[in-house]
């Protein structure tokens, strides 16, 4: 292999540059050995807070040992980008809550509202491989980003990127936490970089903002009552006890990033992948739900939001227009009227969500004379 004629302090210097190059804010490098890490995991996984996510148990131990994963791996390269859209204000987190707090209006999570991040930093991270193998010569190397069993936020606190905040996401002092993480496994030695300190001190603002109580604990999410999870993960009837706390929510949710005081640090999207697409700027429900499933393929393509499809996704805008009645929206009998008229063709799970969104609101009782 070439890379023992190359130092490898060299390359190590010359990798932040490359990463600003691809868009990326940070990089750091991280150990393999994560085995301090594994009882966490277990103990999370055997409380059931995974819920119907089978993958994040089938890998076993995989997801805390790399050098597994990987055979050969001795370095994980971490990266962070940042994707708060660049248009947006200061003050942004007002705006976010302002959405939030009107129920015609369906609310994505900040992330989606442009590219797939898989897509983008996959390709970026694979353009970093190459420029570290122009300089070293071929190399053992592989690339994630959300898309295996990977320890990411335990690999970003090691390798210096944030540390894991009470919501278990990674927090930075520099960017809060309205960044992706991706990550590089190789076979090189790279010099490691510092681990970063824990920042959150006293702070609860993220579990007394959570609207499900998902976050049961500091550094504990029980996912299975968490609404990213529910609207996007879960395939099924989503828990009629949760569905009031979701409000217009309808594909992931922000509140515990909006309420962080670290976030008044976020950076914006240097890469203009993660500008808002136009039918994501206050989308109106009504509008969402006329969409067809060929309309729905065609607006969502290139984004994450895809991958939830077209059933799922009419499962959420049916809860958020029961939510919408319930809180008196102006707008409760073009919502019920439109219910009414899809019950019919609707299967067995969207027919049960139907029924329930048409039960909510003070003239449910009149409409269903």
């Amino acid at each position: 292999m070439a890379q023992d004629q190359v130092d490898i302090s060299e390359i190590a210097t010359r990798l932040p540059g490359w990463a600003r190059e691809l868009g990326f804010s940070q990089i750091g490098v991280a150990d393999v050995d994560l085995s301090s890490a594994e009882a966490g995991l277990l103990a999370w996984l055997d409380a059931g807070f995974h819920g119907s996510m089978g993958y994040m148990a089938s890998h076993g131990l995989k997801r805390a040992r790399p050098a597994e994963l990987v055979p050969g791996t001795v370095r994980v390269i971490t990266v962070r980008m940042d994707y708060l859209p660049a248009e947006l204000p200061e003050g942004w987190q007002a705006i976010e809550w302002q959405g939030l707090s009107t129920p015609e209006q369906g609310q994505l999570s900040l992330y989606a509202r442009g590219r797939d991040y898989h897509k983008v930093l996959r390709s970026r991270l694979q353009k970093l491989a190459d420029r570290i193998g122009l300089a070293v010569g071929p190399f053992g190397h592989r690339v994630f980003t959300d898309s295996a069993p990977v320890m990411e936020v335990e690999l970003a606190s090691r390798s210096g990127l944030g540390w894991r905040g009470k919501h278990t996401l990674t927090l930075s002092r520099d960017a809060g936490s309205m960044f992706f993480l991706g990550e590089l496994f190789v076979d090189l030695p790279l010099p490691l970089t510092n681990p970063a300190q824990a920042h959150c001190g006293a702070c609860d603002a993220c579990l007394t903002s959570c609207p499900t109580g998902a976050i049961v604990a500091p550094y504990q999410l029980d996912a299975r009552r968490c609404i990213s999870y529910l609207t996007i993960e879960h395939d099924g009837a989503i828990p009629v006890e949760l569905r009031p706390l979701m409000g217009n929510r309808i594909y992931g949710c922000d509140d515990c990033q909006l309420a962080c005081p670290w976030n008044k640090f976020a950076q914006r999207a240097v890469v203009a992948d993660f500008d808002v697409r136009p039918h994501w700027q206050q989308p109106g429900l009504l509008t969402l739900w006329q969409w067809g499933e060929e309309e729905f393929l065609r607006r969502t393509e290139g984004t994450a939001i895809r991958r939830i499809g077209p059933a799922r996704w009419r499962r959420n805008l049916v809860v958020a227009m029961g939510n919408a009645r319930a809180a008196g929206s102006s707008q409760s009998d073009a919502f019920g009227a439109v219910l009414k008229a899809a019950r019919a063709d609707a299967d067995a799970m969207l027919a049960e969500h139907i029924d329930w969104a048409l039960a909510q609101g003070p003239v449910a009782a009149m409409e269903a004379l």
